[in-house]
């Protein structure tokens, strides 16, 4: 999965505040995503990010 930074995911749980939609922080062996709900960030190792992934909403990144 190509991910870039500044792109908005869709995960395919959601956070208990309720927000689906993260911001891609970091990217690397690890992905860093934004709540864009309630600003929470976490740290995923890529491989569990990916699969959490439901879809990119939009191609920010690519600029």
């Amino acid at each position: 999965m190509d991910l870039r930074l500044n792109q908005r995911v869709e995960l395919k749980k959601q956070h208990p505040c309720g927000g689906k939609v993260w911001t891609v922080l970091r990217v690397g062996m690890d992905i860093k995503l934004r709540c864009e709900r309630c600003g929470h960030e976490l740290m995923l190792p890529r491989s569990k990010a990916e699969k959490a992934i439901k879809k990119i909403l939009d191609e920010e990144g690519s600029k």
